[in-house]
């Protein structure tokens, strides 16, 4: 099997160009395309950091957080401030209760070993307590789910405590893994499709004549947003078993993330090298986060 290319991964796992055609060609859903977003423009706003791995935004507080290469921003509000030291954060995801869990690598001044396997922060990035496969593991797609965690580090892995693991037979690498801590549907993508597990990661299918995503993140158990290596958004009401196509993304797309909206409809944020952009009506149009 295949994954996204890997010297890209630092920079969100593109598709080359070849495959993106093939891909799309091959997998793309029937459904009619909806309106695209307008063209948009942000160089004033431009992220942070250049090397971007993760995103993640608080459905209760509407916090916007951004995993990075040189550590862990706040982006809620111009200009970003720092989240505790610098780390190369390649893996964050967003538990239950607040908790954090991570991995990559230690920064200057850091005394976490390299890698960093898997660490868990309980007071929103500022310290990072290690819990297991230190100087082991660099989990490049990690993610939560109700029954634990599943992560890959160049082979997929399943833990109930994030300290105890287990190898999960499955023949792909997945570029991103999405889940939700209130359900154990998990989506692998992949070049040549989304791999789906309904049970916390322990066995997977690939979904037929689905969409092949880059990038898929849960608003809720139920609901999920992808974007496709071109920009183009999909949406699922199902955890991941069907899609819809509904707009674009312009610009690179580096990350995703999604909560359930006040309206009921998924908000979808992207961060992209001009700044960060969302979505209110389900992935059909994208504006400025700021402007949202």
């Amino acid at each position: 099997m295949h994954s996204f290319t890997p010297a890209a991964r630092r920079r969100g796992v593109l598709l080359s160009a070849a495959a993106l055609v093939l891909a799309m060609a091959a997998c793309a859903p029937a459904s009619p395309p909806a309106s695209t977003a307008p063209s948009i423009e942000l160089s004033d706003k431009a992220l942070p950091s250049s090397h971007v791995h993760g995103l993640s935004v608080n459905g209760e507080t509407s916090q916007v957080l951004l995993a990075t290469h040189d550590g862990l921003f706040d982006v809620t509000k111009q200009p970003a401030s720092k989240i505790g030291g610098t780390n190369d954060l390649m893996g964050f995801t967003a538990g239950q209760d607040g908790v954090f869990y991570a991995s990559g690598h230690p920064g200057p001044g850091s005394d976490l070993p390299n890698p960093l396997g898997l660490i868990k922060s309980t007071d929103g990035g500022q310290t990072w307590e290690k819990l297991s496969r230190q100087g082991e593991s660099d989990f490049h797609a990690l993610t939560t789910t109700k029954s634990g965690i599943v992560a890959f580090d160049g082979q997929l892995r399943s833990s109930p405590d994030g300290k105890t693991w287990n190898t999960v037979a499955a023949m792909f690498a997945p570029a991103v893994l999405a889940g939700h801590p209130d359900s154990d549907t998990v989506l692998g993508t992949t070049t040549e499709g989304i791999q789906r597990s309904t049970d916390g990661g322990t066995t997977w299918d690939l979904l037929q004549g689905g969409p092949v995503i880059q990038y898929a993140a849960f608003a809720n158990p139920v609901e999920a947003a992808g974007v496709a290596p071109d920009g183009t958004t999909y949406y699922s009401a199902d955890a991941g078993a069907t899609w819809t196509k509904k707009g674009r993304v312009d610009g690179e797309v580096l990350a995703i993330a999604a909560v359930k909206g006040a309206d009921g409809k998924p908000w979808i944020w992207a961060a992209t090298p001009d700044g960060i952009v969302v979505s209110t009506d389900g992935g059909a149009s994208f504006r400025p986060a700021d402007a949202a």
